[in-house]
């Protein structure tokens, strides 16, 4: 059985890639080189890990999924900028580059919905599910047993527990800048959700991405920079 631990370095490579890229990077060269190296470098491991991943389809329909993923995202980007709004009227509103906004928008569109909702739903909630199972069967050291007896794979499709929610939400946010938290955590809970009722990832790859691409839409219509 291949445990948990050893699914840790696939499962957060892409994530960790984007993030060193952005940071590492962000002062030397510009936005526009900085996302074209990012799309390249984690389309590259997400080729390289996909094999140890679990599948992203369930066990309904996957038109159902891909509808009720898009009606979610509209509810997504609606909840995002009520919840983000009043942090941002202090924030820089400069425009993007006409080049750097496409680049992002492809980037944050069909990239990091992908890899995002791999890493949060597809290992960290149900990482955090196996912990609290460990902890309800009064495991002396229930991380080590989900980490090292135990494999996400094993759990079923929209299984979910309170620990599980909570864990994971906090870890999402925690991936976003301090004032985008409120948003983040209820956005995280929303893709939660539709594990729990659709039980595949494919629903909240294509709600991330959908509120991701009506967000740079928005963005870029209304001139709210603020928000992005």
């Amino acid at each position: 059985m291949i445990t948990n631990r050893s699914l840790i370095l696939p499962y957060a490579a892409p994530y960790l890639t984007y993030v060193f890229i952005a940071s590492a990077f962000g002062d030397l060269i510009s936005v526009e080189a900085n996302y074209i190296v990012r799309l390249i470098a984690v389309i590259a491991v997400l080729v390289w890990a996909w094999e140890w991943y679990c599948p992203i389809s369930g066990p309904d329909s996957l038109l159902k999924s891909i509808i009720t993923g898009i009606v979610a995202g509209v509810i997504g980007l609606i909840l995002w900028i009520l919840l983000l709004t009043p942090f941002t009227d202090s924030l820089n509103d400069e425009p993007w580059s006409t080049t750097a906004f496409m680049l992002r928008l492809f980037s944050a569109g069909l990239l990091v919905p992908v890899f995002e909702e791999i890493l949060m739903r597809g290992f960290v909630f149900r990482l955090a599910f196996q912990w609290g199972e460990a902890r309800r069967e009064k495991q002396e050291t229930p991380l080590q047993v989900a980490l090292d007896e135990k494999s996400i794979n094993d759990v079923p499709s929209g299984a979910w527990s309170w620990s599980s929610v909570l864990i994971s939400s906090l870890v999402f946010a925690s991936g976003h800048h301090f004032y985008e938290w409120p948003a983040a955590i209820v956005f995280s809970l929303l893709m939660t959700f539709l594990w729990v009722l659709r039980k595949d990832l494919i629903v909240c790859i294509v709600a991330h991405s959908v509120t991701n691409i009506l967000l740079a839409v928005y963005v870029f219509k209304t001139n709210s920079w603020y928000l992005w």
